[in-house]
């Protein structure tokens, strides 16, 4: 239960950390700055597990400073991923 709360406060502050440096406007609500970060974290644990062990791994980033600047950083990847796909999709 405490891994989902942790999980949670992840995404919260890397979903907003995120949000507020990638440029441009991304609009959502809490849930969805919850569920960026979320992705995030996931997104960025991998790539630090594949970049580390050359190993693709499905893990994700943990609740800690290193954790929360991968999570970030997994979070705008995910943001400019949606935004290629919402841009495409109302083309």
């Amino acid at each position: 239960m405490l891994n989902i709360i942790a999980w949670i406060i992840l995404g919260l502050i890397a979903g907003a950390i995120a949000k507020a440096i990638y440029p441009g406007r991304q609009g959502g609500g809490i849930v969805s700055t919850m569920f960026l970060g979320i992705i995030g974290a996931v997104i960025g644990g991998v790539l630090v597990t594949l970049f580390e062990t050359g190993r693709f791994q499905l893990t994700a980033a943990t609740l800690s400073i290193p954790g929360v600047i991968v999570a970030i950083i997994g979070a705008m990847i995910a943001i400019f991923i949606w935004n290629l796909v919402a841009n495409r999709a109302s083309s």
